[in-house]
């Protein structure tokens, strides 16, 4: 069985429901689950049937928000750090971390290593499109600051993630920008176009709307354009949700047609709920890393396991090393 390391105590909300999406993911499939934390505050919330299944990584620090992302190098009984050291030496396949993000990807890179001619890794997330399928987008956040060259690697690494864990055989990739002629962007995305030019999936710049039509299946952009892209979307899918109950509540007719189309709001929100992907995979390192949100919950740790789980049992990571290397200058 695949051994997946889950940092248990990261969360913003303790043990419990990363605990409790493991129990679910259990559930559902049978893998090894490595608990990095406390075990005897993690124990007494497994129950006896799956505990065959666990075993713990003793760990008594944990890496608080407050802390900076390279202060994680520091604290070498913390967690993630064990989490990831596990990770190095190959005794697991995969590391799930709802903690801070920034010390995870700080530690992955420094501790990991990246794969053969990756300069940055990328954070990559799914996002929902008007077809019922997904747009993977990235980065989202591990890059503030891009060359062209790195956006590049980015357009290879979604490219396989798109052809080996999301199963599209031609997934078309296109660059983020202000418009869709090739004269639109910045200096660094212009300079990109013309290295993804190189690459048959590019089908040329992509405009915000973009993400969700449908249109492309990989959008590319830096991780300050990519955050921002990723934090607004999930604020406006939660604004048109209050906006609609508002409205909802002020009418009895609108109350009975919200009855009949109950069936219809419970896709749409399968659809844009975060829940519903888990985490998102740290690409370019060598190994699975799957970061989710702080705030996760039972559902989310779940999904973010069956990533883990999906990543570790593919064979990505050669396939991204293969393609780079064609690309060597």
């Amino acid at each position: 069985m695949t051994s997946i390391c889950i940092d248990a105590m990261g969360g913003d909300f303790g043990p419990k429901p990363i605990i409790e999406g493991v129990i679910e993911a259990l559930k559902i499939t049978k893998f090894n689950a490595v608990l990095a934390g406390e075990s005897k505050i993690l124990k007494p919330l497994i129950p006896p049937h799956l505990e065959k299944y666990i075993s713990y990584l003793e760990a008594s620090e944990i890496v608080s928000m407050e802390d900076g992302a390279t202060d994680a190098l520091k604290k070498k009984e913390s967690t993630i750090y064990k989490a990831i050291e596990l990770l190095k030496a190959k005794e697991v396949k995969a590391v799930v971390s709802a903690g801070h993000s920034g010390a995870t990807m700080s530690l992955a890179t420094l501790r990991v290593g990246r794969l053969k001619n990756v300069s940055r890794p990328a954070i990559a997330t799914l996002m929902p499109n008007v077809l019922g399928k997904k747009t993977l987008v990235l980065d989202v956040g591990a890059n503030v600051d891009c060359k062209a060259e790195h956006l590049f690697q980015f357009a290879v690494m979604g490219e396989a993630y798109a052809k080996e864990i999301l199963k599209i055989k031609n997934p078309k990739i296109g660059l983020l920008s202000n418009g869709e002629e090739k004269s639109k962007g910045n200096e660094v995305t212009k300079e990109a176009y013309s290295l993804l030019s190189k690459l048959d999936s590019f089908v040329g710049n992509a405009e915000g709307n973009q993400v969700f039509d449908g249109s492309v299946d990989v959008i590319i952009c830096d991780g300050f354009v990519g955050n921002i892209l990723l934090k607004t979307s999930e604020g406006v899918a939660d604004a048109i949700t209050k906006i609609i109950k508002k409205h909802v509540k002020k009418s009895p007719i609108a109350i009975a047609g919200s009855l009949l189309m109950k069936k219809v709001f419970k896709t749409l929100k399968q659809q844009v709920d975060y829940d519903e992907y888990g985490g998102a995979p740290l690409l370019g390192v060598d190994g699975c890393v799957i970061i989710s949100h702080g705030k996760s919950n039972a559902k989310a740790i779940k999904n973010a396991i069956f990533q883990a789980l999906n990543f570790a049992d593919s064979n990505i990571n050669e396939v991204i090393k293969d393609e780079l290397s064609h690309f060597v200058r």
